[in-house]
């Protein structure tokens, strides 16, 4: 329903801001990693939003990328994980390293959440496999190279884990061709 704002700051108060719009204050709930860029109050602030409705509230929560809010709103579609949570995972994490977490399925790094305990954690692993971690981007020495996602998709439909392919894509030279790194990736795997 309400998708953007885009305002003045007025009010600072984690995990909640302030906007105000045209003579309406907006309170967000956002995420620390969008907390920490905000500008100073009193200056102009856009923030992508999704707009939750409940029986005793209604709440609105503001990211400053697609990327958190994408997050958000695949985390909030599994059982037992509400906005809350949601949010503290994203203010724990970056996006980067909820998709490291997820493709290596690093249970161990959720844990360390507030609030996530280790069977929210497992759940959220399986839940998340295949629909964030690799397509939203792999944390690794090579994450920013053109081809490390292609050779990381071959492995995996090549029948290898997410957890393996990345393993493997870290062995990598940074300039490796796809054709290659997907040779030098089954050479390494098959050791």
């Amino acid at each position: 329903m309400i998708g953007q704002l885009n305002g003045v700051l007025i009010g600072k108060n984690p995990p909640q801001v302030l906007v105000d719009c045209h003579g309406v204050g907006y309170e967000v709930d956002v995420p620390m990693s969008t907390f920490y860029h905000l500008p100073a109050v009193g200056e102009k602030v856009t923030l992508l939003t999704h707009f939750v409705v409940r029986e005793d509230a209604q709440i609105l929560y503001g990211f400053g990328t697609t990327e958190e809010r994408t997050a958000f709103r695949q985390l909030i579609k599994i059982s037992g994980v509400g906005p809350r949570t949601a949010l503290g995972v994203l203010s724990g994490m970056s996006v980067a390293e909820l998709s490291q977490a997820i493709t290596l399925q690093e249970a161990g790094r959720l844990v360390k959440i507030p609030g996530i305990g280790k069977k929210t954690a497992e759940r959220l692993l399986l839940e998340l496999k295949g629909k964030m971690g690799a397509d939203i981007g792999v944390s690794s020495p090579h994450a920013g190279s053109d081809h490390a996602l292609d050779i990381l998709q071959a492995l995996v439909a090549l029948g290898y884990s997410d957890k393996e392919a990345a393993l493997a894509l870290r062995a990598l030279p940074p300039t490796v061709g796809v054709s290659e790194g997907i040779k030098l990736a089954l050479k390494a795997l098959a050791k």
